[in-house]
């Protein structure tokens, strides 16, 4: 069984591929605004998609963390526009204290890689 990491440093890997399988790590964001955030992080989750030769099609489940529940609406506009039509993965929105105050929004996915 293979695991390969990609973009690893000393205490993550920004991605991880393992039995045909990706999970990536949270990604954050500090662009201003909750709907702002949720759109370059989106970004950066196509973009390690595709670094692995996957992509937002192939998504198997989200995790999505809010500082504050009330922006739910605000980060679906920016999630409704990104979701590939007919490929909503399994997905869970929760509010949670992260890891710095300029960060609203982090969202971590695992999706089904090309191979």
């Amino acid at each position: 069984m293979t695991i390969t990491r990609f973009e690893t440093g000393t205490r993550m890997s920004q991605a991880v591929v393992h039995n045909g399988t990706v999970y990536l790590a949270g990604q954050v964001s500090d662009a201003e605004g909750v709907e702002a955030q949720t759109k370059d992080i989106l970004g950066q989750i196509d973009a390690l998609l595709a670094t692995v030769g996957s992509d937002k099609s192939r998504l198997l489940s989200a995790t999505i963390y809010l500082a504050d529940m009330s922006t739910f609406a605000e980060m679906n506009r920016a999630w409704d526009g990104w979701v590939a039509a007919g490929h909503a993965p399994a997905r869970a929105t929760v509010e949670a204290k992260l890891a710095g105050p300029q960060y609203r929004v982090e969202i971590s996915v695992v999706a089904a890689t090309g191979a």
